[in-house]
C-alpha cells in the first residue's frame, strides 16, 4: 500500500494487488494513509509455493481486473 500512496503520490497511475490473505489488512493500511478508496485487485492465497505455470494462469485469470483498476477515473480517493 505504502508503494501505490508513492506512485500516486508522484501522479503514476497504479493499483494495489496482492492475495486474498491481504484483503483486511490492506484496507487498515488504505485508511491509515488517508485513502478512503483505493483501486485493488486480490488474487487466491498462496502465492510463494505456486509453479511459475501457476502464477501465469492467476495473472492471466486477473488481467481484466488489473486493467479496470488502473484504467478507472479517480484513483486512490482521499
Amino acid at each position: 500500500m505504502h508503494d501505490f500512496a508513492a506512485l500516486e503520490g508522484r501522479g503514476v497511475i497504479a493499483a494495489f494487488l496482492a492475495s486474498t490473505q491481504f484483503v483486511v489488512a490492506a484496507s487498515a493500511q488504505a485508511r491509515a494513509l488517508g485513502y478512503r478508496e483505493v483501486p485493488a485487485v486480490f488474487v487466491p492465497h498462496p502465492i510463494q509455493d505456486r509453479t511459475d505455470s501457476e502464477v501465469r494462469a492467476l495473472a492471466d485469470a486477473a488481467l481484466a481486473e488489473i486493467i479496470a483498476a488502473v484504467t478507472r477515473s479517480g484513483q486512490g480517493r482521499r
